[in-house]
């Protein structure tokens, strides 16, 4: 089993934000959040900016903190211990690493320490009804007009989008749906004329959006990247998202062998714990050695990042969709399950860690999604 040791900073990092979510994020404190207007707490945002979490993996000449992806990947894992919600992902690992891979330095340099210090959010728009996890799958459209564009089309499940002051959507602007070339981004505000969005919760307590263009306007200034050539720009972004996820995954899943072992210390049944029951007792080793193995598979995920052979970097970023996909199913239905009845109640936790690895394994294609790239990609290696 592949181990990786944190370092001393990514120590105080772990620490800070586990002494964030025992102090200030009790499991009922989560719900009065997801249950208010906004679904966010503002407070938390600005305490976010002032540990310098905003800024975590941006670099210091934009107010950030030059961190790795591992960096992140502390934070997300304490996140998903904490079942945290709000527009982290969305902001810093979305719409942040959107603009930091392919916005221009004057682009960089106008978003990115907004980011940092809590005074902007921004979210990724790129999801389309048809596109069934396919990166290149953008039928939304963007037509040269009057030395900028005018975008018509329809996204879905953007996250946060109603929080978001900006937001990055991609458009095509040559090609046909599913053509690799021909895909633009763009920045648009949020309140830009012809942008109407319908907000709704999502299953984990989160929020979304469905965004439909109707003649959106847009300058030259505001294209991120090389016209026609956005895809490599949101490939970069959602590899970043799979291994940030990942380790969110990871942390919902040790909350939930965490507390399913509490629950068989104080659980009595027959004038006994039902921990000292030995069939239990299995039962609840299996969910540990799980939460080992997709904790050393989000730890590869991280380090896929790092290799220069984009087929060898999707190998093992699907790789860990795929395992970390079945585990998060598996450890949420038996956590829920050896909970019993109150496993299944609003007011206990477990069901809430099941719900958000549910949505976790939606997120940027799903384990069957990952499991046929995987294979693919397998048979274009063979000579």
């Amino acid at each position: 089993m592949q181990r990786f040791a944190l370092s001393e900073e990514q120590a105080l990092i772990r620490d800070s934000v586990a002494r964030f979510v025992h102090d200030d994020y009790a499991f009922n404190r989560r719900l009065e959040i997801i249950e208010s207007p906004g679904g966010h707490d503002e407070s938390h945002w600005r305490r976010f900016a002032g540990l310098g979490w905003l800024g975590l993996p941006f670099p210091e000449r934009y107010g950030g903190q030059d961190g790795s992806p591992r960096d992140l990947a502390v934070v997300m894992e304490q996140f998903g211990r904490g079942l945290v919600v709000g527009p982290y992902f969305a902001t810093v690992v979305l719409g942040g690493h959107a603009i930091l891979f392919g916005g221009s330095e004057a682009q960089k340099a106008a978003i990115l320490p907004r980011v940092a210090d809590g005074t902007l959010k921004v979210t990724l728009a790129h999801d389309e009804p048809k596109s069934r996890y396919r990166l290149d799958a953008v039928a939304t459209r963007a037509k040269p007009e009057g030395g900028g564009y005018l975008i018509e089309g329809t996204k879905v499940a953007a996250p946060y989008a109603a929080l978001a002051g900006e937001i990055i959507l991609s458009a095509r602007t040559a090609g046909e749906a599913g053509d690799a070339a021909g895909i633009t981004l763009f920045r648009v505000k949020a309140d830009a004329p012809g942008l109407s969005a319908t907000h709704y919760r999502t299953h984990d307590g989160g929020t979304a959006s469905n965004l439909h263009l109707d003649g959106v306007r847009v300058s030259a200034d505001d294209v991120i990247g090389p016209v026609g050539q956005g895809l490599p720009i949101l490939e970069w972004t959602a590899d970043h998202a799979i291994a940030a996820l990942s380790a969110e995954a990871v942390g919902c899943m040790w909350s939930i062998c965490d507390l399913t072992t509490s629950y068989f210390k104080t659980r009595e049944q027959f004038g006994q714990t039902i921990g000292k029951f030995q069939a239990l007792q299995h039962r609840l080793v299996d969910l540990y050695v799980k939460c080992q193995l997709a904790q050393s598979m989000a730890g590869a995920a991280v380090d896929a990042l790092s290799r220069t052979d984009p087929a060898e970097r999707a190998k093992g970023l699907s790789g860990a969709k795929v395992l970390i996909g079945r585990y998060g199913r598996e450890i949420g239905e038996e956590g829920v399950q050896l909970h019993g009845g109150i496993g299944m109640t609003r007011e206990y936790p477990v069901g809430h860690y099941f719900k958000r690895l549910t949505l976790i394994n939606l997120s940027f294609g799903d384990t069957n999604y990952h499991l046929e790239r995987y294979r693919q990609l397998l048979r274009e290696a063979k000579p």
